[in-house]
């Protein structure tokens, strides 16, 4: 079947960079795009069906590797305040004793929820990250075969793995931050998650890609680090790991392992290759919050093949930001992007980041607009080792996304992709593709009833942030860790 999508304007790929084609159109035959060009010429091939999608930017797909595929991250504790921050972590004492906040059933529709809103945004091509805060420990085997399942359903291509951690980060009762372990807790999570990767592997499922997906640095053990590195190797698959992401990360690492500092650990596990992705990449050596001066470890990311993940909207909400986002594009670290919270809107992280990268510069022209998006398809697309994703191109897979440019509130049409992430959000998506199939459109996305979910995802929301106090060493009541903007009255 040959499909015909329209539109005032299209962002192709002509072999060396994207370009953009005003009133545009992209053939697609099955899941393969055929041919892009304008509208009058490639018009003329008498498609199956044409979707006509009036004053709209139609891109490639959004390729989001840190996705929250969760009912909250960040809408509580980005506002705490140093002394109720502790209330968002583990104390000593439920480490001994935790439990799942959510059943089986209830994960599996957070993961709905999440994945929804992925195609609502314009997110094709997905990684996700959740929080182990409200489990009983991190992510489990049947949990994930359950978000694939959903997301097949759904439609979304999805690079799928349980998380996995021996360690836990806690506050004791002398209220200090540290790690607990459990060894055989993480032995069994990296089981969990090669047992996955042998199931997507027999299932032949093309939207779902089994990858290693371990929780933060400092939550691994050496040993385990090591072993992660051997699968990944063995199987030749992609691992994503958070690290480098935090000063209490950098320090507790130093202190826990010899003066080791996490690039040095990661290194020393054989994780360092093309095949590791890594959100945030922040705390590195160049950072000012660290040494401020660049020793190499820039570079040895560079070299390696290393992707960083830049999560700009989530990292200036907790004002922790990457030094600096053309500073490590002109090392030749493959930079990609991801959301890591609500909403999982790449457009307004494009903004902030742009922006960010202005102030830093102390010029308006430094604003990086080509690298981010660069950073959002092509970057993406590298790190998942995937030269037919973030393009549209003849013989690139038929992923892509379109954003409305006639709402009145978008204003007036300079530049379809500066107007877009000047005036307009990912929420402007108007159509999400994946394989040449129609995920998301004006909206709706098939077999979804939204009105019912949102009231599910409110619901489970609300057992969430009831449960806190359980965790908070202090046993603080709700109402005083997430107290309102203003009094209620």
């Amino acid at each position: 079947m040959r499909t015909l999508v329209t539109a005032s304007w299209v962002i192709a790929h002509d072999g060396r960079s994207h370009v953009e084609i005003p009133d545009g159109a992209v053939l697609i035959d099955g899941d393969t795009v055929v041919d892009v060009g304008g509208r009058a010429e490639l018009g003329r091939h008498r498609p199956d069906e044409h979707i006509e999608l009036g004053d709209a930017v139609i891109t490639p797909g959004l390729i989001d590797l840190d996705a929250l595929t969760d009912i909250d991250h960040l809408i509580l504790d980005s506002w705490a305040s140093p002394e109720l921050a502790d209330g968002f972590t583990w104390s000593a004492g439920y480490f001994a004793a935790p439990r799942a906040v959510f059943d089986a059933a209830q994960r599996r529709t957070v993961r709905e929820y999440a994945l929804v809103q992925l195609a609502l945004h314009g997110i094709t091509s997905y990684m996700p990250i959740a929080s182990e805060v409200h489990s009983d420990w991190a992510e489990t085997y049947e949990d994930f075969v359950a978000t694939a399942e959903v997301s097949t359903r759904l439609g979304l291509r999805a690079f799928l793995g349980p998380s996995f951690r021996s360690g836990v980060n806690v506050v004791g009762d002398d209220g200090r931050r540290t790690v607990l372990f459990d060894e055989e807790a993480g032995r069994r999570g990296l089981a969990d998650a090669l047992r996955f990767l042998d199931r997507t592997e027999r299932l032949g499922d093309p939207l779902v890609t089994g990858v290693l997906l371990p929780c933060r640095i400092e939550t691994l053990t050496p040993d385990l680090l090591r072993d992660i590195a051997e699968a990944a190797h063995r199987r030749d698959a992609l691992v994503r790991l958070h690290a480098l992401q935090g000063q209490w990360e950098r320090d507790f690492v130093q202190r826990t392992h010899g003066g080791r500092t996490p690039l040095q650990l990661i290194a020393e596990s054989g994780l360092l290759s093309d095949r590791l992705i890594v959100p945030h990449g922040v705390v590195l050596d160049v950072h000012p919050d660290v040494l401020g001066t660049d020793t190499g470890d820039v570079a040895v990311l560079a070299d390696s093949g290393v992707s960083i993940v830049h999560c700009p909207l989530t990292n200036a909400r907790y004002a922790h930001n990457l030094h600096t986002f053309a500073g490590y594009r002109e090392q030749g670290v493959n930079l990609c992007l991801g959301t890591d919270s609500f909403p999982p809107d790449l457009i307004r992280g494009i903004d902030v980041g742009t922006q960010i990268a202005k102030l830093q510069a102390g010029d308006l022209g430094q604003g990086q607009l080509t690298g981010y998006f660069d950073a959002l398809w092509t970057g993406g697309a590298t790190a998942l080792h995937r030269p037919d994703l973030g393009r549209l191109a003849p013989g690139a897979t038929a992923d892509l996304a379109a954003f409305a440019l006639d709402d009145f509130r978008m204003g007036v049409t300079e530049d379809p992709l500066r107007t877009l992430v000047l005036n307009g959000t990912a929420r402007d998506a108007v159509l999400t593709m994946v394989a040449g199939r129609v995920v998301m459109r004006d909206g709706a996305v098939p077999g979804v009833d939204l009105a019912a979910l949102r009231r599910a995802g409110q619901e489970l929301f609300d057992t969430m942030r009831a449960a806190y106090p359980e965790r908070d060493h202090c046993r603080r009541p709700v109402d005083e860790l997430f107290p309102p903007v203003f009094p209620r009255g």
